[in-house]
Formats: C-alpha cells, structure tokens, sequence
C-alpha cells in the first residue's frame, strides 16, 4: 500500500458545534474539504496507531463515498483496525454500542441527524472518544485548530473496497471488517428489556402499532427487531428502506415533519402504539391512540417506571436533563430520591455523568432520550422502553400520562422553533436578551412575575469545566419559566427556539391543550424578546 501525502489549504469554517460539523453537500465536495477535516481529527488524537475506530453513518447521500475516503486516510494514519457497518450503514447509538462492546479507540460518525438529505441537503461528520460518546469540546476545539493550520493530509493510494459484504479485508497493514450493522445493538436491547413480555404484548391480539423509520438508518433495525424478534407484522412498520434522500421527506420525528405517522395515530381507528425515529436513529417520537407524549413528559415516565424493565430494575443512580427540557423529571428525582442534573444542550455533556455512576438516565427535550447503556440518545431504545412499559402495566398510552400527571402535576410544555432566519437578527435577539437581564428581576406580565433571569451556564461536576452563554432563562414566581436559545444543529441560518413551561398541580387543570395553557406566556415572550420584529416571521416555523 502506498501512502500519499496531499498538500492541502486550510477551510476556515470547520469548527464542529454540538453534533460535529455539518453543512450542505455540496460544501463537503468541494476540494480536500472532507478530507482536510478528517485529518485534522486524526491530528488531534494521541496514541491510536494500531487501534481500532469505529465508521459508519445514517445512510444519506455522500456517505458510501464518505466511508471509503475515511477508511483509506484510517490506514494511512496508523489505525490497525476498523470495524464498519455493512453498506456504511451504523445509527449513532449503535456506533457508540458498538465502541464500547469492542473496546475501540473511538469511532467516526456520519450524519446530520434529523437534517434533510439528497445532492443538496445537509451531511455531517463527528468524532466519538473511547466511552462511545461525542468528543468533548477539548478535543473538539483541538480539531478546529488543527483544521486551521492544515497543510497536509495522509491517505492510502488504493481502489474502494466492498461495503456490501460481510468479513474482513485488508487496506495494507489495516484490516477491515464489515459488519452487521444491528445485530450487536440488538443484543443489547435484549438484554435491558422484556423481549418475551413485549412479544406476548404484540401477539396478544388486543394491541397494535406503527413504527416510522423514515426512510433513515433505522429500517433495518425495526425490521430485525420488532419484525423478527418481537412479531410484529410488516404492515406495522413504515418508511423501513433506507433511502440517501430519507425519501424525500425531513426526518425529524415530530409531528410536523412526521406527519404521516401522526395522521394514523389521530384517525378515528387509529392503533394502539406509534413511534418513529430520525436520520441517525437517537431521536424518538412517542404516540399513543390519539395522544402525543412529549419528550419531557416520557423522560419523566421513564424514569418513574424504570424499575418495571429488566435493565433498571436496581434503581436508578440519577437523572440528567438538558437546561430547556422541562422540569417533569426533576419531581421525579426528588420523589426517588437521586440526583437530578441540569445541562447545556448536547448529548456530550451527559457523558462525564454517566461515566461517574452519577446518572443513569437523561434526555433532551428534542425528542433524544437515554441511558447508561450507551453514551448516545436512542430513539429505538425509548419505543423498546415504553413497549416494556405498556406490556407490564397492561394500560393505554393516554392512561399511563394521566396518571403520572395525577401523582407528579402536569408540566405544560411546548417549544416553537423559528428555522432559518437571519443570523444577525437571531443573534441581536439574544443579545437584547442578555443586555436586559439585570432589569427584569420584579417586573409582571399579567399574572405573571420574573422571579429571575440569567445566561445560562454550566459547571461540570465531574471534571470541573465551565459552559457559559447556553440559553437566557426567564423565571417566573409560580414555576413557570421561558427559554432563548440558538441551536447549532442546522446548516442554514439561524435556528431560534423559545420553550415554555407552566407547572399545574392540580388535576382539574391537567387537560388542557398545551398552547392554550401557554398562551398567556406565549404573548409574554414576543414582548420581551420581540420575536417578530428580530426574526421577521409571524409564526414558528415547528411547535412541538
């Protein structure tokens, strides 16, 4: 094997954000720009000369051509090993099952999530180290700066291998072993949930389901699990083939852009289950017979009936949710007795936790749940979670949230989203935000009073490092609360996402529909933050 050393120039928009880095195809095409960041991961990793990585992404368009351009730069950097998912196919939760079964250096993820996809749509690329987990910003901004001064990259003067088939090949001194891309993960679901309680569930007769895929990587693990271990039909599972383009569709399980699923959920004979899953398969979506469980609200759940599952039977160690997720599981902690931590935005932040023992499980009110088991979200794991649940409990969907909100008081909760807008104008919002923090501590909306307002920020109490500048919170005196942030996942623009949050302990008020409870606050928000006049839209793009 020959290895070529590529002069190259520096691209200076190559800092990862919270999932790696993502842009538009297109942008990824464009000469050694793949490969100059590719380079610059390995550049900033020590010690991983004949070691073993992890490749393998959400199957969108780019990502064949992505695996083969790693693999070769792999075996021209050093790598001994690489263990790559038949087709180029792995989720980012199996990717991390995955690192840690086989005790790897760390793995290369690729994907842009929920993101669209196809010629034109998004791609993306992240670096995950030894726990399965996402780089922490050390090592993040330690790519970045290599990005920056890049002159070189290494890569092995070689033809494509065969992704298609599984057994080892070599690339020199490298071997490469494509392999199942399911079937470790699901041993691993295996072992946490009642397989053999869901099954007798699904086979019962009295219980239905959809499963939506969305055309994204998790086709082929809904088709071996709950196809051929668990029973189900295949007319219950939608969307299972993965396709570069997601079919066309956005793959972001909500119930704007998974309207398909949500429209069988809510018909009149709708079934007794519903749940899909994203591009890369760690986010979730929950329905139950014409209900929608929220993200918050099935952390809460969970976390409150994780005794009932195989896995989690012990007890829990702790609970960890993001900073905008909604206080839902916070009551939960405290009746249990664990921790509770609050976090910025990203699954990375998580890790130091569940590495120390102190958590168990965590969520992100972006529809991305998990646990321990792996150091990603997994949205699989989540629908395999409450199909455990439903099969103990022996109770609808719809019945199982009451009740909790009976016991816990209900968290009124919704998060609008503003996708695309000028940046300049999102980021004078939240300036404006921070600039009137110091002011707003006393002052009433209606009802309302601002107990308090701060920029978010974040000390870890595991290693000690300091996040600041995550999101502007506004409190208020009865609980309830507002949240600004700008998200780092999209490609395109800004992303502004405001959440709120109202606590009702009373069982009487508990049913409302969530936007009608929030809308007092709702107004609250445009008129401290004047959306409209900032973002130029009338409306949210997604409410969730």
């Amino acid at each position: 094997m020959n290895t070529l050393e590529v002069r190259t120039q520096p691209y200076f928009d190559q800092r990862p954000g919270t999932s790696g880095l993502r842009k538009k195809v297109p942008v990824f095409q464009q000469e050694n720009y793949l490969e100059n960041f590719v380079q610059s991961i390995f550049d900033s990793l020590e010690d991983y000369q004949g070691k073993t990585l992890v490749v393998g992404g959400d199957g969108r368009y780019y990502n064949r051509h992505a695996v083969q351009i790693i693999l070769r730069m792999a075996a021209a950097n050093g790598f001994g090993r690489v263990l790559v998912g038949r087709g180029g196919l792995l989720s980012t939760p199996a990717v991390s099952c995955i690192i840690r079964k086989y005790r790897a250096f760390g793995g290369i993820v690729l994907s842009a999530s929920h993101n669209p996809a196809g010629p034109e749509g998004d791609f993306g690329i992240k670096y995950n180290i030894g726990n399965g987990g996402p780089a922490p910003e050390k090592i993040t901004e330690a790519i970045y700066q290599k990005s920056q001064q890049i002159q070189l990259y290494r890569i092995a003067d070689c033809g494509e291998l065969d992704l298609d088939k599984n057994g080892e090949q070599q690339l020199g001194s490298m071997s490469v072993e494509i392999i199942d891309p399911v079937s470790d993960y699901a041993e691993l679901m295996q072992h946490l949930f009642d397989f053999d309680r869901i099954h007798s569930l699904i086979n019962s007769g009295l219980f239905s389901m959809r499963f939506d895929a969305m055309h994204a990587v998790t086709g082929p693990y809904a088709v071996e699990i709950f196809e051929n271990r668990l029973g189900v039909t295949p007319d219950a599972l939608m969307n299972a083939e993965p396709r570069e383009d997601f079919g066309g569709g956005h793959p972001d399980p909500n119930l704007v852009y998974a309207k398909q699923l949500v429209d069988v959920l809510f018909a009149a004979n709708a079934p007794d289950f519903g749940a899909a899953s994203d591009g890369d398969g760690d986010r979730n979506m929950i329905l139950g017979h014409r209900c929608f469980v929220t993200p918050s609200d099935s952390l809460a759940i969970l976390a409150a009936n994780a005794h009932l599952t195989p896995g989690y039977r012990r007890g829990l160690a702790g609970i960890a949710r993001s900073m905008p997720t909604s206080q839902a599981a916070d009551r939960v902690a405290d009746r249990l007795g664990i921790e509770l931590f609050e976090t910025p935005t990203g699954w990375k932040f998580f890790g130091n936790l569940l590495d120390a023992g102190r958590a168990t499980l965590c969520g992100e009110e972006s529809f991305g749940t998990g646990s321990d088991h792996v150091r990603e979200k997994d949205g699989l794991w989540a629908v395999l979670f409450w199909l455990n649940l439903l099969a103990v409990r022996k109770e609808p969907v719809q019945d199982i949230i009451t009740a909790h909100w009976r016991s816990y008081g209900r968290n009124y909760y919704s998060r609008h989203d503003y996708e695309a807008v000028n940046a300049d104008g999102a980021g004078q919002l939240m300036d404006a935000l921070r600039k009137a923090n110091g002011s707003l501590k006393g002052k009433t909306y209606g009802r309302y009073e601002v107990a308090f307002s701060d920029d978010f920020a974040y000390t870890d109490p595991v290693d000690g490092s300091v996040s600041e500048r995550q999101g502007v919170r506004i409190g208020f005196t009865d609980g309830s609360r507002m949240v600004f942030r700008l998200s780092g996942t999209g490609t395109e623009g800004a992303t502004l996402r405001l959440y709120l949050e109202r606590y009702e302990p009373d069982p009487a008020g508990q049913l409302l529909d969530a936007q009608d409870a929030l809308s007092e606050l709702i107004g609250i928000a445009e008129d401290i933050a004047r959306i409209r006049h900032h973002t130029q839209r009338e409306a949210p793009t997604v409410i969730t």
